[in-house]
């Protein structure tokens, strides 16, 4: 898979003395100087900022590296790639990067519950969620949906167990109390991980079912009931936020812009990890459809899946839940199923943003950078 430090732009290399050819553009940068530590920094000016640091330290310097960058996504993937490769024990500090939150159903015990996690595991991952508080919430609305424990014990069922008010209220199972078998306990763990794996999709449409049936049997407190249960449904699928997926399922991709002129970049996160930059030319002529899908399909037969990663997921948290997000996101299910027409229509929505002129949107405000 390509990475953003290994992409089609390599290092632009100049001396201390070249400062006044380097572009005023937006870029990522390393200086070096002897045997201190390189200096790394990304700016929305570079000859500018370049400038600045070298009158802070005395103008000597060995090497100078930058990277052009067209958009805060590739900034921020390359700034951490850098920084995880030259400096790796201040890293973390560097790059202020939050972890990645997940939901995840746990496997340790043989009577599985929910976790909230920033950390991979066995069981069903789905994620990334927009924060910690989102998913507790999230959580809570599930739990409220299934008879799954609650208790965070190395569970083992026993008659003189105390059991929890879960249990007394009928929201639980009271494996706890061995009132169900490990058959049955499990049976209700798999519908709850059918319901994160379907994005709630198979407990609403159950529910659906029944109400439609209650109604036309004239079963009408019966399908009032099912269908305040529906809209619950409903509810707990809308807190887990447009990003969240099972995490084998974790597929989309970005349009930003791209350090290249007439061209944009998409970046393609992959089963947990980020593809790109992908350069994508953008003609001017009355054929540009049909050259953009065929792009599209060369680029999707190139693609393939990577190991989650959680440095990568925490920048697509940042990125898609932030004020300043310079670009598309157009989620899809597996490479297979990419989204052509849907890709499409983003890009063109994208460059009508971007394009000059009175209808133009304004661009949003980029972050502090360190």
């Amino acid at each position: 898979m390509l990475s953003p430090q290994k992409s089609v732009r390599e290092a632009i290399v100049i001396s201390g003395h070249e400062i006044d050819s380097v572009p005023d553009r937006p870029a990522v940068f390393v200086l070096r100087a002897g045997t201190s530590a390189p200096y790394l920094a990304r700016t929305s000016l570079l000859r500018r900022r370049l400038k600045r640091v070298l009158r802070m330290i005395g103008g000597e310097v060995d090497q100078i590296e930058y990277w052009l960058t067209g958009s805060q996504l590739e900034s921020t993937l390359l700034f951490v790639d850098l920084a995880k490769q030259l400096l790796p024990d201040q890293w973390r500090r560097i790059t202020r990067l939050r972890p990645p939150v997940f939901l995840r159903v746990t496997t340790e015990n043989e009577f599985p519950r929910t976790l909230i996690s920033s950390k991979f595991g066995r069981g069903t991952t789905f994620g990334p969620l927009e924060s910690r508080a989102a998913a507790e919430r999230f959580e809570a609305g599930v739990l409220d949906l299934f008879q799954v424990r609650r208790c965070e014990e190395n569970l083992i069922p026993s008659l003189d167990h105390p059991g929890c008010m879960y249990g007394e209220m009928g929201r639980c199972l009271r494996p706890c109390q061995a009132a169900v078998s490990i058959d049955e306990y499990r049976g209700e763990v798999k519908r709850l991980e059918a319901f994160l794996q379907t994005e709630g999709a198979s407990l609403r449409e159950s529910a659906e079912s029944a109400r439609d049936a209650a109604s036309s049997d004239m079963r009408f407190e019966d399908a009032a009931r099912l269908h305040e249960r529906v809209e619950r449904i409903k509810e707990v699928q809308s807190r887990s936020g447009e990003l969240a997926r099972p995490m084998e399922r974790l597929w989309g991709a970005a349009i930003v812009g791209s350090a290249q002129e007439q061209s944009l970049s998409l970046f393609v996160m992959a089963g947990g990890s980020w593809t790109g930059p992908i350069e994508v030319p953008i003609a001017k002529t009355v054929g540009a459809g049909q050259s953009l899908d065929a792009k599209l399909r060369e680029i999707a037969g190139g693609v393939t899946e990577g190991s989650p990663d959680l440095e990568h997921l925490s920048i697509l948290s940042r990125w898609h839940g932030s004020s300043w997000r310079d670009g598309e996101w157009v989620a899809f299910d597996a490479p297979g199923k990419f989204p052509y027409r849907r890709l499409i229509n983003a890009i063109s929505r994208y460059r009508l943003r971007q394009a000059p002129g009175p209808t133009a949107l304004p661009a949003p405000a980029p972050p502090n950078q360190p």
